[in-house]
């Protein structure tokens, strides 16, 4: 099997088998909306306020769906075996990683941004800047799965890693909380907002470059 086949039959896989297991996509999905629908109970009918914090709502939600989803990034396929036969395969650790992870973001990445733009106007948040936020969400929420592939990759062997997993992941994951809402907060004033987007644009190639290395290597740690 060539390179590019074994990439994309990973990511086949990971999607048949995230299909089969339909909470994967749902509880993610319905945290974040449940997230951002509880604000405007809590805070009260506050349209202005609602309108002012409304990036820094979807994107703080954004984050914790995304954590809530990473454990099933690498851990079903260490419990079955399946991770051993992936780390002994002929071809480049480095790439069939990176191909789970971009089938981790098609199952719990894409139903965000999908569902984004609703509850950006359910928040009230104002229609010329539903744009940015929906390129922030392209650019950010991959490099929150290559980011958080690293620490699940560090703890798959722990029986209990969710805590260890949450204190290694939150840090790294500020700068793009920052930059991406932000990014969304200026849009909505009508300020430009080129700085931003390529900061975010310059995180995620990067991660896509350094990250798999460091996972496969993390990979093989924790199987061993």
């Amino acid at each position: 099997m060539s390179l590019s086949h074994a990439f994309f039959a990973i990511i086949r896989r990971d999607l048949v088998l995230a299909l089969r297991r339909r909470s994967e996509i749902a509880n993610p999905l319905l945290f974040f909306v449940l997230v951002i629908t509880l604000f405007p109970l809590g805070i009260g009918a506050q349209p202005h306020l609602l309108q002012a914090i409304a990036p820094g709502i979807i994107w703080v939600s954004a984050l914790l769906a995304a954590m809530l989803s990473l454990d099933s990034l690498f851990r079903s396929d260490f419990d079955d075996g399946s991770l051993e036969q992936i780390l002994l395969s002929p071809q480049p650790t480095t790439v069939l990683v990176l191909g789970k992870i971009i089938a981790h973001w098609l199952v719990t990445g894409l139903p965000l941004l999908i569902v984004a733009p609703l509850l950006a106007v359910f928040l009230g948040m104002p229609s010329h800047s539903l744009g940015i936020l929906l390129l922030t969400l392209l650019l950010g929420t991959p490099v929150l799965s290559l980011i958080g592939a690293i620490g699940v990759a560090l703890t798959v062997g722990l029986r209990r890693g969710g805590m260890i997993l949450s204190l290694l992941v939150l840090p790294l994951y500020v700068p793009v909380l920052i930059f991406a809402g932000n990014a969304v907060q200026m849009a909505s004033a009508g300020l430009p907002v080129d700085a931003q987007i390529n900061i975010l644009t310059s995180i995620l190639f990067m991660s896509l470059v350094l990250v798999p290395l460091p996972v496969a290597a993390a990979l093989k740690m924790s199987i061993n």
